[in-house]
Order: C-alpha cells, then structure tokens, then sequence
C-alpha cells in the first residue's frame, strides 16, 4: 500500500486543527460580533493563500494553452478536442442538474422547514443585472489581456491564448523558435512557483476552516441538516457516476490512480471553497498521471467556465428548495424549464465571487419564485460551496482525462502495466503507448 501523499496529510491534519480551534473560538467568544472579529485574522492567513494561488493562476493559464496549441500545429485538432470537451461538459451539466432534481423532490428539504420566512420583497444584495446571454457572448472576447489577466478571467485568457498560440503554429518554425522556447520555459517556471504556493496550502487550509467554524459554529449543521445532508447525499451519487463513468472509459486501475493523484487538489479546493486554488496542482497531477500537457492544458481551462457539475447540482437544489420553503407547487414541465435556464445562465459568470447563488438569484424570479428566499441558505453557503467546489475540481479533472483518452493521447494503466511491470511504484505514463481499441 502505498504512503499517502505528505501535503496531503498536512492538509487533513490541518482541516481538523482547524474544525477544533474554530469550535474553540466560537465557544469562546462572547457573541456574533466578537465571533467575526476573531475569524477575520484567520482570515488575513487565507486571503494571503488565495492571492498567492491566483498571482500564478493567469499566467500559468496562458503559458500552458499557448504552448499546447502552438504544439498542437493543427486548428482541426484544437477543434476537435474542443468539440469533445464540451460534449462532455454538456452531458455532465445536464446530469448534474437532473439529479438535483432528483434529489431534492426526494428529500424535500424546505418543506416543514420549521424556520421564519424572510419577507418575498426582501433583497438578496446579489448583483444579478450582468445575467444575459449577448453580454456573455460579447465579454467571451477580452478588450485588454492585461486586464483578463488583472481578474483571472479564465475563459477571456483561453480565447486570447488560442489566438496567440495559433499565430506562432502559423509561422514559420525559425522565426518563433525563441518566443516557443520561452514559453515552454514559461511553463516550467510556472509549475516550479505552483509548488512553492502549495507548501503554504496547510496553513491556508487550517486558517479558512478555522475562520468558517468560529463565525458559524457548528450548531447550524444541526438547524440546516436536513438540507446540507441532502445536498452532500446528491454530491455523493454524482461523485460515484462520475468515477462510474471514468472507469468505464479508463479501467478502473487508471481511475484509482487519478483519483489517488487528485486527492490534493480536490482537499484544497474542498477546503477553501475555492476552484482556482486547486488548478494549479491539478494541472500537475493530471500531468503525473499521463494526460498530455497540449490536451490538459487546453481542456482544464475550458472545464472552469462550462464544467462545473457541483454548482449545476446545487443550483437545482437551491431552486426547487426555495419553492418548498414557500409552499410554491411548480410541475414537472416547470422544473425541468428552470433546469435548462440554469445550464445556459451559468455559463456566463464562470468566475463571479457566489456565482452559484447569482445564478439562482437571477432565475427564481422568471418562475414566480422570491430571490428572498436565498437569504434562508445564504448563511451556511460556505459550508455547500466547499462541497460544489470540490466536485466542480473532480469533475474538470475527470473529463480532461477522458477526453485525453478518447484523442489518442493516453493509454490506460492496464496497457502501461504490460509494458513496464518492474516499476509498480510509478504512476502509469499514459501517454507512452497508443490506446488500445
């Protein structure tokens, strides 16, 4: 059997350190005022972590995509395994959505909820207003790189690197041998940085549980547990199709092993309910585990804005709960349309701080139904988003490497196994040989 991971082990340890001294602060203050006091100096620690995560985030983004196209020397390529990442994406977004459906017709967690109703006129204070399909169309296409790169917009930066990296696929060898050779030593930097981040991963980790528990406290598991425990139910059967999915298409030795390599990255994301923190060392990790970098570094991108099967299955949830909580009957026709605005709605603020909650904000009224009655989740947000997050990490990095297998740019452990018995304690090079079949 083989050690776990250290960091990983640094990052668990650090999440109950952190559950501890977080119910130990909240015991200890005097109340909800002297609570938040306390949590904001845990949260200087993680605010320091999250902005030395998304320092590295932009332009490893356009170091990695501008390399991998640039190598890829083919538009019919990059287009291709563009059509397949998105054929992913959509199945596993209308997936997601279905079986947060599913899931909250069977649990109904607003019904009898047993809490005050907030007034239906009450605001939620989420900006909503941006919410169209033109302006997501329009602000696909950056005016500025340096300012997408300013706000991590990960979905402007593709488009530019694409640009960018077909350009020097255009031109002569010759004549951009020193800007390829810069960027592939870009690449190298970038990915050196990305490991000296994440020695401060613990710290950060330990700091952004401390600071939820000590605000929140433990207790609201108990007021919300019916709802929080539903949701976690659905993540937990849209994990197990999902790595039901990859080892179909994998074989299950493969799948074991990307799953042990996206441990890490899924515990940082978990842990600071935040997707970008754990790009980086997915990245990586898909790497060690064979996926081509030309095919990672073009499909893992493209996965944060139109992958993001936990916030698809949370927006479902949260819907259809705010119209139980109220008492409000919507068919099935009705709640299957809100499904299919949710899926298109969301594309379009991949990136927003609560994009989640904005999304839903903005859709409940079409249907009739009070954006109000979001403040009733909005004060254990924290705890469901670290669960959307870290399955929207789990989701991106089990597409990108089916995608890889299904171009031809990865072999599964079983083929590996054949060619390299000797060395059981290596993860398995999926990219050495061709894929059988």
């Amino acid at each position: 059997m083989k050690k776990m991971n250290p960091l990983v082990r640094q990052i668990m340890v650090a999440m109950v350190l952190g559950v501890a001294v977080g119910w130990a602060c909240h015991a200890w203050a005097a109340d909800a005022a002297a609570a938040k006091d306390i949590a904001r100096y845990f949260g200087i620690v993680t605010d320091i972590f999250l902005r030395m995560i998304k320092m590295i985030v932009a332009p490893l983004v356009f170091a990695t995509l501008v390399a991998g196209v640039a190598s890829m020397g083919d538009v019919k390529m990059v287009g291709r395994v563009g059509t397949k990442a998105l054929t992913w994406f959509v199945t596993a977004s209308l997936v997601s959505l279905g079986l947060g459906l599913v899931t909250v017709n069977l649990v109904q967690p607003g019904a009898g909820l047993g809490l005050p109703l907030p007034d239906a006129g009450s605001s939620t204070g989420l900006k909503t207003s941006a919410l169209n399909l033109a302006d997501f169309i329009t602000q696909v296409f950056p005016t500025s790189i340096a300012q997408a790169m300013a706000s991590n917009a990960i979905l402007q930066i593709l488009v530019f690197s694409l640009f960018f990296g077909f350009a020097i696929a255009a031109m002569p060898r010759d004549a951009t041998a020193t800007t390829t050779r810069f960027v592939d030593e870009l690449v190298s930097i970038m990915l050196k940085l990305t490991d000296f981040v994440m020695k401060f991963a613990p710290l950060g980790v330990f700091a952004a549980i401390a600071s939820i528990i000590t605000t929140q406290g433990l207790g609201v598991l108990w007021t919300y547990g019916k709802f929080i425990g539903g949701f976690y139910a659905g993540l937990a059967l849209l994990w197990l199709l999902m790595v039901l999915a990859g080892t179909l298409v994998l074989g299950p030795t493969a799948m074991k092993q990307l799953l042990r390599l996206l441990r890490e990255p899924v515990l940082v994301a978990f842990s600071t309910a935040s997707s970008e923190s754990a790009y980086p060392k997915m990245l990586e990790q898909l790497e060690r585990f064979g996926v081509r970098r030309r095919i990672a570094s073009f499909v893992l991108p493209l996965g944060y804005s139109f992958n993001l099967d936990g916030s698809m299955m949370y927006q479902a949830f949260a819907a259809i709960f705010v119209a139980q909580a109220f008492g409000i009957e919507m068919s099935l026709t009705a709640q299957v349309t809100m499904l299919l605005v949710l899926m298109v709605s969301s594309k379009g603020i991949a990136g927003v701080p609560r994009a989640s909650l904005v999304v839903v904000a903005a859709v409940l009224p079409m249907f009739g139904l009070p954006e109000a009655g979001l403040l009733l989740i909005m004060g254990i947000d924290q705890f469901l988003d670290m669960g959307r997050t870290a399955t929207n990490v789990i989701g991106n990095g089990i597409a990108t490497a089916i995608v890889a297998k299904w171009e031809g740019k990865a072999s599964t452990a079983e083929d590996e196994a054949e060619a390299a018995e000797p060395a059981p304690q290596a993860a398995p090079a999926l990219g050495a040989q061709p894929l059988a079949g």
